[in-house]
């Protein structure tokens, strides 16, 4: 049974001004998710940026997402590093802290070979009984899960269950799909191709545009689970600007500065992340404007 079904958020992490996590606005977005209809947290991914959290934070973080959901939806935490070993301590701790499932991106910077990532996904998963979701994300780790090596791993590890794919190729998800008889769990790492990635058979989003319209993106996501693929696409395409503003900068700039346009005070980014620049958060403004939300 897959982990979840529908629209995941991948979740920012609110700041307060000195640059410490605000747990008080976490608590309060997650509300908002859920009340939105999300249907799964993806806690301390890219988008929360773990990279620039401690690993104390990072745990903090989990810990505390996991209590305020209270089992109400499913809570994936992100347990990736660079360091098999970090991935590993990271994983034992979402474990005990409650999580549901887990995200494990590849080995950035290492450059790992197919047979390294088989071990790597491997040893984590050795060391947990929570359902693993592997992150397959080319562009930002500088290596790619071959369809192949996913396949394999999911066949011979019982609690590999799936992937997260932000490769943007349709063919390598569709190769997935095929070499596994469509069981492996697919999840679109990419807003702007949910619809065409569930066509195939994925089983929903891991998004950063449910930071700002959760309800409108559980809407798409529902839809072509309900085989609603007109209504789906409809939705994909008037959000498609929108979902292109979002990343005009490196996530999670954009979903950040959308959310303070929001007046939700998510406060601010760690460096080496840095403000949007003004001419990109007009554009955003703008595309927020045009289809209709709320800007404070």
């Amino acid at each position: 049974m897959a982990i979840f079904e529908g629209a995941g958020v991948a979740l920012i992490t609110p700041m307060n001004a000195d640059g410490s996590v605000n747990y008080e606005k976490l608590d309060e977005i997650l509300e908002m998710q859920i009340e939105g209809g999300t249907d799964a947290i993806i806690s301390c991914g890219t988008t929360g940026e773990a990279s620039t959290l401690s690993e104390e934070e990072h745990v903090n973080c989990i810990k505390f997402t996991c209590e305020k959901v209270a089992g109400r939806i499913p809570v994936i935490a992100g347990t990736g590093s660079n360091s098999t070993a970090t991935a590993i301590e990271l994983t034992k701790d979402a474990e005990k802290c409650g999580a549901d499932g887990l995200l494990v991106v590849t080995p950035y910077y290492n450059k790992s070979t197919q047979n390294g990532l088989k071990a790597h996904f491997s040893a984590i998963a050795k060391e947990t009984k929570l359902p693993m979701l592997m992150y397959n994300i080319p562009g930002r780790t500088g290596v790619k899960i071959e369809a192949e090596t996913a396949v394999s791993l999911w066949k011979e590890v019982d609690n590999i269950v799936g992937v997260k794919d932000a490769t943007g190729d349709l063919s390598e998800t569709a190769k997935v799909l095929s070499l596994s008889d469509g069981g492996v769990d697919v999840y679109s790492g990419n807003d702007d191709i949910v619809v065409p990635l569930m066509s195939l058979g994925g089983k929903g989003v891991i998004s950063v545009l449910s930071n700002v319209i959760p309800k409108e993106t559980h809407d798409m996501v529902a839809a072509c689970l309900a085989g609603d693929y007109a209504t789906a696409a409809k939705l994909q395409l008037k959000f498609y600007d929108l979902i292109k503003a979002l990343f005009i900068e490196v996530n999670p700039i954009p979903v950040k500065k959308a959310m303070n346009l929001m007046g939700l005070d998510v406060g601010g980014l760690r460096l080496p992340l840095t403000e949007m620049e003004d001419k990109n958060a007009k554009i955003l403004a703008d595309e927020m404007a045009k289809i209709g939300i709320k800007l404070a």
